[in-house]
């Protein structure tokens, strides 16, 4: 495991699942690092600026399901995901 800050705000959790999920689907194979906008407080905010997150899943078994699923559209995909997110954990890296 990289260095990083494991996430436990549940907010920013039900956003990062939802990415997961859409990268997954979208490049049909789980992905271990995902990006996310960075938050800003006020002023302007720059687009291409990202915050990087270290996705770790615990169970091998639960990958595989993801893997699986993800044939199977993106309902069956955020369905397992939702299904085992206590094994899917999100850290963030350092900028």
């Amino acid at each position: 495991m990289g260095e990083g800050v494991e996430v436990t705000d549940q907010e920013k959790l039900m956003l990062l699942y939802e990415r997961f999920r859409d990268v997954c689907w979208v490049e049909k194979e789980v992905w271990k690092e995902i990006f996310m906008p960075r938050e800003m407080t006020g002023g302007p905010v720059r687009t291409n600026v990202q915050e990087r997150y270290e996705v770790k899943i615990s169970d091998p078994t639960i990958e595989q399901a993801i893997e699986t699923n993800i044939a199977y559209g993106v309902a069956a995909l955020g369905a397992v995901i939702q299904e085992h997110r206590a094994h899917i954990l999100f850290f963030k890296k350092p900028s």
